[in-house]
């Protein structure tokens, strides 16, 4: 006969996987644990689910009280359940994916779980792959699901600033995808799909010329979808970069 208290053993904990875009450089928000297991070691936000509070409700607590985010849109990705992801028992946890503006907010942490929480570099944490616990394999597959939507529907407009410019658009997309699009046929493509507004206003107090600024049209994107239109970008080369980089050296 089956000892059914056994079932009622295991944990349940989420982590929040948010990407942000600064500076040409696509980055995911990391906290540096404050607490055993994994002490000082860089991580996802997540924490276990209290028991009086849903999935959602603990990831959006998670962001407020690690990162000072609040009004976030999470979508909730998949399930981590290896017998041994934890070193202190079973916890089974609940990934979420999130794309936010980093000039937006400022976050500060008033959890004593996360010592500090900082914005790093996609590549830095590809390239470095120690995070705790196995953050690594879910960073992978919220980067991975993050490069699909990013081929199907124009999620990148999430992290750009209302106003932009068509070059700073080519860079979200190069970081996002990996790998250099030429200038030329990204444009061509994306003016095509008549999905930009011309704003006839020019970048103000840039060292080089003024480029021409642009906002995203969601009702024109939505009525070419209806249209059947395709959002597939085409690549080139992945890019190269031969400096070494880990995490300890990011500060």
């Amino acid at each position: 006969m089956t000892d059914t208290q056994t079932f009622f053993k295991s944990a349940f904990s989420v982590d929040n996987v948010i990407f942000g875009f600064d500076d040409s450089d696509l980055k995911v928000m990391l906290i540096k644990r404050g607490e055993e297991p994994y002490a000082g070691q860089w991580a996802l936000p997540g924490d276990l689910v209290y028991p009086n509070e849903d999935l959602d409700t603990a990831a959006e607590r998670v962001l407020e009280k690690m990162a000072g985010l609040t009004d976030v849109y999470l979508e909730q990705v998949r399930t981590f359940g290896a017998v041994d992801r934890h070193p202190l028992g079973r916890v089974i946890t609940v990934v979420y994916f999130s794309l936010v503006k980093i000039a937006r907010y400022n976050m500060i942490s008033t959890s004593a779980m996360a010592k500090s929480v900082h914005w790093m570099s996609v590549q830095k944490v590809q390239e470095a792959k120690n995070l705790a616990f196995d953050h690594n394999e879910i960073f992978d597959v919220c980067f991975q699901r993050l490069q699909r939507q990013v081929r199907s529907r124009p999620i990148g407009f999430e992290l750009l600033p209302p106003k932009f410019t068509l070059t700073e658009l080519q860079h979200l997309y190069e970081s996002v995808l990996q790998t250099e699009l030429d200038k030329r046929n990204f444009r061509k493509k994306i003016l095509s799909m008549k999905i930009l507004i011309d704003l006839d206003e020019l970048q103000e107090g840039v060292a080089h010329r003024p480029a021409k600024l642009y906002k995203f049209d969601r009702d024109r994107y939505d009525r070419a979808v209806a249209d059947g239109m395709s959002f597939e970008l085409k690549e080139s080369k992945p890019k190269k970069d031969t400096e070494p980089k880990t995490l300890a050296s990011h500060f």
